[in-house]
């Protein structure tokens, strides 16, 4: 099996990632796609240059690596993905994939995403890429909130929805990050990489104010959306 995780930033996706990634049976890549964006682009994010010189930045190439062989000779493959990175890149290779739409309240998105950088755009957050490629590819819909709610059941779930075994593996890894991290980690890995396992339920929602909310407001109609199509 190969399952290509669909999601914003900010997202719990790095943590899902090292979810799947404890299991024995799964190989994982980190967002594939992040440097033939960053090249495609010249978008200024953080540790550019280094994410370019570490990474594929062409992007036919990532392709044909999504729609190759597994790595490590496993029998599953985890592909955690942005689709805000997508326009313009080959997709031909999601056909063979479980595709997972992973979904965040825009308010905490922007909260998150604004703690890391100085200042945050509709493209940055990616939630009307993430609609329209729902549109394009379909798949399921997973909200974060449900998985830090109650890990194992939601967890159970997903793996019961797309035919797969649940491993108890999945819900504890070891702190300090996975050796397949992107070179963009010590940005933005912080919280996972000090972690073992997924945070507790988040409470209520940030207090944005000015842009921050207004941007936040915008992206609502998109999650929502999605919101709708969730598992349950």
């Amino acid at each position: 099996m190969k399952i290509a995780m669909w999601s914003g930033p900010r997202n719990l996706s790095t943590a899902m990632m090292y979810s799947f990634a404890a299991r024995p049976d799964f190989a994982v890549w980190d967002e594939p796609f992040y440097a033939p964006y960053l090249a495609r682009t010249g978008a200024d994010h953080p540790m550019r240059d280094v994410i370019l010189a570490a990474h594929e930045t062409d992007p036919a190439r990532v392709a044909a690596r999504c729609a190759g062989p597994i790595p490590d000779e496993k029998p599953h493959f985890y592909m955690k993905h942005m689709p805000h990175h997508m326009d313009g890149m080959p997709l031909d290779w999601v056909s063979d994939c479980v595709n997972i739409h992973l979904i965040r309240h825009p308010a905490r998105v922007v909260a998150s995403y604004g703690a890391k950088r100085d200042s945050v755009t509709d493209d940055d957050i990616g939630f009307a890429a993430q609609t329209a490629l729902f549109d394009r590819i379909g798949g399921m819909v997973i909200d974060s909130a449900d998985i830090r709610a109650d890990p194992e059941s939601m967890l159970r779930k997903l793996c019961d929805a797309i035919g797969l075994d649940f491993d108890p593996a999945m819900l504890s890894w070891p702190a300090g990050g996975h050796p397949d991290d992107g070179a963009w980690a010590p940005h933005w890995y912080g919280a996972v990489h000090a972690s073992t396992g997924f945070a507790a339920a988040e409470q209520a929602l940030p207090d944005l104010t000015g842009e921050a909310a207004a941007l936040a407001a915008r992206a609502m109609s998109h999650y929502d959306r999605l919101f709708s199509c969730r598992l349950k």
